[in-house]
């Protein structure tokens, strides 16, 4: 295992036991007064407390809103813009998952904004509605290997009216520092290793497969697929291998800085039947992927062959889809949507939903209502 400062696309600081350093990284942006946004199973470890007595040791008053739900909405996010305006914070550090890293990134960028929230969906230049110079600096730490929010410049928050996922895009939600520490990972039981692992070796594969060309995303999507590919296994059957705990949160953040280029249908349909049945993303986007990598497959073959050469699997196309479903069946992912409670009752409601969620205009293949459901069905 080894320690690293990296300044793409942010500031990264990556090893084990560089939590302790989070007090230091507040003084460096000029906070004053941070606010630690967490989830309440988060705020009970021990991680917390460390959290806190950084910022205490710094000189900081450790103050705490622990409230983040999964897959937080606007309802959620109004609870945190109340405790961050009446604390008179200046900033955010979202410690956890990527609920909590999205609800913390949200917070900072909606405390001074005075349009709402989904005003800067990602439509468009709708993300220059914003006042950019009222957005406040987050410090981003994640706790799982999966969403790479710590370096995305989007959150997903859920429109509780409308009961549907919204992406919310703006350069800066980008966080000022993000602090990868693996040890921060050891306790993650081995179901949410799995999910979260599989959410971030999709990031990298839609992203590998966007329909717009961006090499410099290509070669971080293979390498960020490889770390992946020989870790998640090692971390599932040990979760104390720092080492290997280590490589998934740097192919995470990986996923996340390729996927700039966009993402496809998984996600597209991933985010309704996330909303409606309420499953974690990532392990949806596990039962999802052969069958969405199998619908777009006269427009990826070759780039999914050249991500088999590059993690050494032989067939090329099919060769790669028997090793994800080899993978699947090792880490315990279920095989069908079925198995996840998902009925074809509900598949023409989600089919329609997925059509405007914003990652199906970026599928490689031309995405419509008859694939959609095409894709659910094989599947069901």
């Amino acid at each position: 295992m080894f320690s690293a400062d990296w300044s793409y696309p942010t500031q990264v600081k990556f090893g084990p036991g560089r939590l302790k350093e989070l007090g230091d990284a507040c003084r460096a942006l000029g906070l004053k007064n941070p606010l630690l946004i967490t989830d309440p199973a988060i705020a009970a470890l021990e991680m917390t407390a460390r959290a806190q007595q950084s910022l205490e040791e710094a000189g900081y008053p450790a103050r705490l809103f622990a409230e983040v739900r999964p897959d937080p909405d606007d309802r959620n996010l109004e609870a945190g813009l109340a405790a961050f305006r009446a604390g008179g914070h200046d900033g955010v550090v979202a410690l956890g998952g990527g609920s909590a890293l999205d609800l913390g990134k949200t917070v900072a960028f909606m405390a001074r904004q005075t349009r709402p929230v989904f005003d800067f969906e990602d439509i468009g230049d709708w993300w220059k509605r914003a006042d950019a110079a009222a957005i406040l600096p987050t410090i981003a730490i994640p706790t799982t290997a999966g969403t790479g929010s710590e370096v995305s410049r989007a959150t997903v928050i859920t429109n509780s009216g409308t009961e549907t996922k919204k992406i919310i895009y703006h350069p800066k939600l980008l966080p000022a520092v993000a602090i990868l520490d693996p040890e921060l990972t050891l306790g993650l039981p081995a179901g949410l290793t799995a999910a979260t692992g599989m959410d971030a070796l999709t990031h990298n594969i839609e992203a590998l497969c966007g329909k717009y060309p961006h090499p410099m995303a290509d070669g971080i999507a293979l390498e960020g697929a490889r770390l992946i590919k020989e870790s998640l296994p090692r971390v599932f059957a040990d979760g104390s291998d720092v080492s290997a705990r280590g490589n998934m949160l740097i192919g995470s953040m990986m996923g996340a800085v390729a996927f700039q280029r966009g993402l496809g249908a998984v996600h597209a349909l991933s985010h309704p039947i996330g909303t409606l049945y309420h499953v974690h993303h990532g392990l949806i986007n596990g039962v999802l992927m052969p069958f969405v990598f199998a619908w777009n497959r006269p427009e990826i073959e070759d780039k999914i062959g050249r991500l088999a050469h590059h993690l050494g699997i032989i067939g090329g196309f099919d060769g790669f889809q028997a090793w994800l479903l080899d993978l699947r069946v090792e880490l315990g992912i279920p095989p069908t949507l079925s198995a996840l409670g998902i009925g074809r009752a509900d598949f023409r409601r989600i089919a329609e939903m997925s059509l405007s969620d914003p990652t199906a205009a970026v599928n490689p293949r031309p995405y419509t209502l008859d694939g959609a459901i095409a894709i659910l069905d094989a599947a069901a």
